[in-house]
């Protein structure tokens, strides 16, 4: 029986609490929108929310894609809500956001995989709140460099896509996704504009060897990403990948020294940290 393992001490959620986390909850309600925070079941949707920070997901809540670490559902998608990005924009407009954080599913069913909705939210978003940075994280949208440039045309000031897990472990967690592609996809963002700040993000405790998580940060750093998250990967339920151990805070302390001497701009590495996490710091 694939058993959810019990959490070390160090690993406590803050209880979703506060005013701000009550307006953001009934804006996210009123014009039914969709956040990572709710369907990825961030542990830390209290802290962030509590401040007023959520990122946004766009192009519904359906992925097409199953990996095997990631709450959010799969199956087959609904129809694109053309409206969506005109309700992430006010809604940012509403809460008076500083730096918006926007994602979407994998929508691998659509002929453009979603980046016509991806373009628009952006420049809605820029249109409407003009003095905001912007942060995208991004699909691979299978490599597609003419897709992948219609972002980069769109200017966010970072644009951010997850490597997740080391190579050996790919296949078997990120079944639709490729090691090398997402290298390729972030390397190639750089080298389209090098003013844009790159960013990843890969999960531990997933069974990966101390070796494999700094050859991946090397991998990482030679595909000239600026900005590193490290956390720890916590179950979401009985039917995705196990934990295999919880790995101590120390531990990511000492990565995260180890990736700014790799020469990393900015490393966010701790058991609660997440793609989004404190994403604010990391465009100043």
């Amino acid at each position: 029986m694939n058993l959810i393992q019990k959490k070390p001490n160090w690993i406590r959620v803050r209880i979703p609490i506060g005013k701000n986390y009550k307006e953001l909850q009934e804006l996210v309600s009123l014009h039914k929108l969709n956040t990572i925070c709710q369907s990825g079941s961030c542990p830390n949707i209290g802290e962030c929310w509590g401040k007023g920070v959520a990122t946004f997901m766009i192009l519904g809540n359906i992925c097409t894609r199953s990996c095997k670490f990631c709450g959010v559902k799969t199956g087959r998608p609904e129809k694109v809500d053309l409206e969506e990005p005109e309700k992430v924009a006010r809604s940012i407009k509403i809460l008076k956001i500083k730096h918006a954080v926007i994602t979407s599913v994998n929508r691998d069913d659509l002929k453009d995989m979603g980046s016509s909705i991806w373009v628009k939210t952006i420049q809605i978003t820029r249109y409407l709140n003009p003095d905001i940075t912007i942060e995208t994280l991004i699909p691979d949208f299978k490599g597609d460099k003419k897709i992948i440039n219609q972002i980069i045309d769109t200017h966010p000031e970072v644009i951010s896509h997850n490597v997740e897990t080391v190579h050996r472990l790919t296949k078997k967690i990120r079944v639709q996704a490729k090691y090398d592609r997402s290298l390729d996809v972030l390397q190639y963002i750089k080298e389209k504009n090098k003013n844009i700040r790159t960013k990843t993000g890969i999960m531990l405790g997933l069974g990966e060897k101390e070796e494999e998580i700094l050859e991946t940060m090397k991998d990482i750093k030679n595909s000239q990403v600026d900005i590193l998250t490290i956390g720890q990967y916590l179950q979401p339920s009985l039917r995705h990948f196990p934990v295999r151990f919880f790995v101590h805070p120390d531990k990511f302390q000492e990565l995260k020294e180890i990736g700014l001497k790799m020469g990393f701009k900015y490393v966010e590495s701790g058991p609660l940290v997440r793609s989004s996490y404190h994403a604010e710091k990391h465009v100043k």
